[in-house]
């Protein structure tokens, strides 16, 4: 049996997800966030040296990082499901996008979230200052920036197909899930990219996202 060990409001959400797309029966254990620093509890490290989520165990087998537990459910248990076939372009297609989405698009959007707490974290008051101006000059100059181009990027793919791999939708869709929820709910993105937007009021629409929203629980990201 594959045991999900789910932290709330996290990116293992979308490895519910991919489970109920797949059809396959699974169990969650699930962990909360420390409501004061929303770092992950110390029993993850138990599961996993670095105490992080998404992390699955599967017929004695732990398998972390979300691009890796992707392609180990698909090869697994796909039966060709939810990925194109081997050699094609869009399967380079899809190998990109699952690993465009912990490795380019996610970094920005961490330190848009850390340099956008920075002046409202407790300080000495003569420090506030220099604070906000550090954190809105390293905003200004490298992170939004940054974020732009990656969004421009994303929204001109999907203006090739309906979805990143292609016409058929795909567990690449399922990876890419989390950054674009994550840039709808901080980073800007909104109806001036149509394509991305669209995307996800598709995924959100999905009876699979549904149910996996069911059973992990509140899921903040979830918006569209």
């Amino acid at each position: 049996m594959i045991t999900v060990h789910h932290l709330n409001n996290s990116r293992s959400q979308r490895v519910l997800w991919l489970l109920e797309e797949l059809g396959l029966p699974y169990e969650i254990r699930k962990y909360e966030r420390d409501p004061k620093t929303m770092l992950a509890p110390a029993a993850l490290r138990q599961v996993h040296p670095l105490g992080k989520s998404p992390v699955i165990t599967d017929d004695g087998v732990t398998v972390a990082e979300s691009g890796a537990i992707v392609e180990y459910l698909i090869e697994r248990y796909g039966d060709g499901r939810l990925a194109p076939a081997i050699g094609t372009p869009e399967r380079l297609r899809w190998r990109y996008w699952l690993h465009f989405a912990e490795g380019s698009a996610m970094p920005p959007l961490l330190l848009k979230l850390i340099f956008d707490r920075i002046p409202q974290s407790p300080m000495p008051f003569f420090a506030r200052p220099i604070a906000r101006a550090i954190s809105a000059r390293v905003l200004a100059t490298m992170v939004e920036p940054n974020l732009k181009r990656q969004l421009d990027f994303m929204e001109g793919e999907l203006g090739k197909s309906q979805w990143f791999a292609g016409d058929e939708f795909s567990a690449a869709d399922v990876q890419m899930s989390f950054p674009v929820e994550a840039a709808a709910m901080r980073a800007g993105l909104d109806a001036s990219r149509p394509g991305l937007m669209a995307f996800l009021k598709r995924i959100h629409a999905r009876p699979a996202y549904r149910r996996a929203l069911e059973r992990g629980g509140p899921y903040s990201f979830a918006n569209d």
